[in-house]
């Protein structure tokens, strides 16, 4: 016997989608209606942007658009067609980190790490923006961000110190540089 099903919405027709994402040109084949979360994670690969809540409030989806911090959960791959997006991925220089990343991890911003790529994307803007913020700009540039596990103390630490780098090269140094072998005398 055979069973037919009646579809709850229509199919959405396939368009093609093209943008420059971290950098590179990248194209692809989806559905008129995907978000771009899923076009990042799905059909590109590209898993670093993270699927938090799906209604816009955790903020763990940020990527920039044209510079743009944007939530990517909220917005529709085709309002970014031509655009230049950059994810947490775009964010380093080949093997030497953002001095947010490299804050983030000298001065614990991160603990678990599921919310870090939505912060180090919007502080990367505020930074480019404003490379001296004060802690209420800090404050109010992250407060669209959820993290469960810092306290957020450490996050503006993170960014005061990034922008310690940015501004006059002092900080924590730079966490990419060779370091001395840890234990001398073993050869594994």
């Amino acid at each position: 016997m055979v069973q037919y099903r009646l579809p709850m919405l229509p199919l959405s027709e396939e368009v093609d989608w093209a943008a420059t994402v971290n950098g590179n040109g990248v194209s692809t084949r989806m559905e008129s209606n995907a978000i771009l979360l899923d076009v990042l994670r799905d059909s590109l690969g590209i898993l670093g942007t993270k699927r938090g809540c799906d209604m816009g409030t955790c903020g763990c989806c940020s990527i920039l658009v044209d510079g743009s911090p944007r939530l990517s959960c909220l917005m529709l791959a085709q309002e970014a067609n031509g655009c230049e997006i950059t994810t947490v991925e775009g964010l380093s220089e080949g093997h030497h980190l953002h001095p947010i990343q490299q804050t983030f991890a000298e001065c614990g911003g991160s603990q678990c790490g599921f919310c870090t790529p939505g912060f180090l994307v919007v502080i990367s803007a505020l930074l480019d923006e404003n490379p001296k913020p004060s802690d209420i700009e800090i404050k109010t540039a992250i407060e669209g961000n959820l993290c469960r596990c810092t306290g957020y103390q450490q996050i503006v630490d993170s960014v005061r110190e990034a922008s310690s780098i940015l501004c006059d090269g002092s900080g924590v140094g730079d966490s990419t540089d060779p370091k001395s072998d840890p234990h001398p005398g073993f050869a594994g």
